[in-house]
């Protein structure tokens, strides 16, 4: 993946001087690359669940995070996402590059409200151009099972935005850790859950968006574990 990164970064440079369709080209052979790599090397395949709940045009869509994996595959499954992501990864060569070139969108932690309200605009002027923005809600890396909050910038986003909120839930880290080299075969499931209308206060939103996200990544890494420890006792 990081090889490749590398290599593509180089080869693909010229695509930073023309539109982001170039960009975006280049970015699908990459991904082509490094997903097929990690089926040959690793045994790792991906399976998208609920696509009929997938949102089209403008849209939040709030994901579960476990892994680097969904960070690369919003790439593939949505049509043209922006993703929410911290300052310091558009500071990395060639990620960053192309990151931007791509108009992501890129939050300093450290900024505080003048934060807030950056991503805020950038975000209603990206679902305006009819792309879905993608936030991961609990800030971080959070390995199957473990609890972590879920940060109210995901709320700011819902109510500025005023779009439908589509959940998503995950089971990445069993397959592809959030840390370590370590990559275990079999499948990763992304599953789209049914889309929250605009309109909720700011309570109620943040508890759907929990109790929907973490109800369904649960039960996807419980069906896992049970299956493995059904197949180990075999």
């Amino acid at each position: 993946m990081y090889g490749l990164m590398a290599v593509m970064g180089v080869v693909c440079a010229p695509s930073l001087l023309g539109p982001r369709s170039w960009t975006r080209a280049c970015m699908q052979v990459y991904l082509d690359l490094v997903f097929g790599g990690l089926k040959l090397l690793c045994g790792i395949r991906y399976e998208v669940r609920g696509r009929e709940h997938i949102p089209h045009g403008g849209a939040l869509v709030a994901s579960k995070h476990q892994s680097m994996f969904e960070t690369l595959a919003f790439w593939r499954i949505l049509d043209d996402p922006a993703i929410i992501l911290k300052k310091e990864l558009v500071w990395l060569p060639f990620f960053g590059w192309y990151a931007m070139k791509l108009r992501n969108i890129s939050v300093d932690r450290a900024a505080g409200g003048t934060a807030m309200r950056k991503m805020l605009r950038q975000a209603r002027e990206r679902a305006e151009e009819g792309r879905q923005v993608v936030i991961f809600p609990q800030g971080t890396r959070v390995d199957p099972g473990a609890a972590e909050s879920y940060k109210p910038g995901v709320a700011g986003l819902y109510a500025a935005m005023k779009v439908k909120c589509a959940p998503v839930a995950l089971n990445s880290g069993l397959h592809w850790p959030g840390h370590g080299f370590i990559r275990r075969p079999g499948t990763i499931v992304v599953e789209f859950l049914p889309a929250i209308e605009p309109g909720l206060s700011r309570d109620a939103f943040m508890s759907e968006l929990e109790t929907r996200i973490e109800t369904a990544s649960d039960a996807l890494v419980e069906r896992e574990t049970d299956a493995q420890r059904a197949a180990d006792a075999a």
